[in-house]
């Protein structure tokens, strides 16, 4: 079985390394620091790189862990990303340590977003990367693409099992809560999930991953119906 440890990474950042006992494959290090102090203390060695989009604090650490460890693989988006990365494309397979993740194209966020999925026994429950696409309670600005471009992205990635474990890069959970139970006030799951968060926030708790069963009982924008719908929570959340 592969298991997948959190590294965390500036303010609110998640790296996430995926690993068996001996090698990994980390998933948009934009620190390169925080990666080989883990590696170091795990005993493994990098693999490959997994980058969900072009942002800094997603792939700032690519280059630094490229020199480390020779000859690693580095997988992301058709936009020029650091590495030298190999671009992939929707429904593209990609090999991680003997598990399959597919490539969903969800550009929103960014025009270039992907997210990786796997449903591989190697893992005890389907896994999703969503990068800033999909986050717990929320899902990313909408800095290149549209409302319509991040419907689109949501409902993609709202097809994947309900026991699927979000892997997202913040953690941003809370302010999200805070603004769904505004979006939601008549959703008593969004308040119960809000007190349980604010708790485990307090005690410094991680609060990802998440699951997809979570966000589609709690999250206003994966609850979103319709495109205008999802527009104007992101607008409201972006002024929140």
């Amino acid at each position: 079985m592969l298991q997948i440890h959190r590294v965390h990474a500036f303010d609110d950042n998640y790296i996430w390394v995926v690993a068996d006992d001996e090698n990994a494959w980390v998933v948009d290090p934009g620190d390169a620091a925080p990666v080989i102090a883990f590696l170091e203390s795990h005993a493994l060695t990098l693999q490959g790189i997994l980058l969900t989009h072009w942002h800094g604090d997603h792939q700032g650490g690519v280059l630094d862990l490229c020199s480390r460890f020779a000859g690693i693989e580095v997988i992301g988006s058709h936009q020029p990303l650091k590495g030298p990365s190999k671009p992939v494309s929707e429904g593209d397979i990609i090999r991680v340590l003997g598990a399959n993740f597919e490539v969903i194209e969800v550009p929103g966020h960014t025009l270039d977003h992907v997210a990786y999925t796997s449903v591989s026994d190697q893992f005890q429950q389907p896994v999703a990367f969503t990068g800033d696409t999909l986050f717990a309670a929320g899902c990313g600005r909408l800095f290149e693409g549209s409302a319509e471009n991040m419907f689109s992205s949501l409902h993609k990635i709202n097809q994947l099992p309900a026991n699927t474990e979000i892997y997202c890069a913040h953690e941003y959970t809370l302010a999200n809560l805070n603004f769904a139970v505004v979006a939601e006030p008549d959703n008593q799951e969004t308040h119960k999930r809000r007190q349980q968060v604010s708790e485990m926030r307090a005690q410094g708790a991680a609060t990802v991953p998440t699951t997809l069963e979570l966000e589609r009982l709690t999250n206003p924008f994966l609850r979103a119906t319709t495109v205008a719908q999802l527009a104007e929570r992101r607008l409201q959340k972006d002024q929140f």
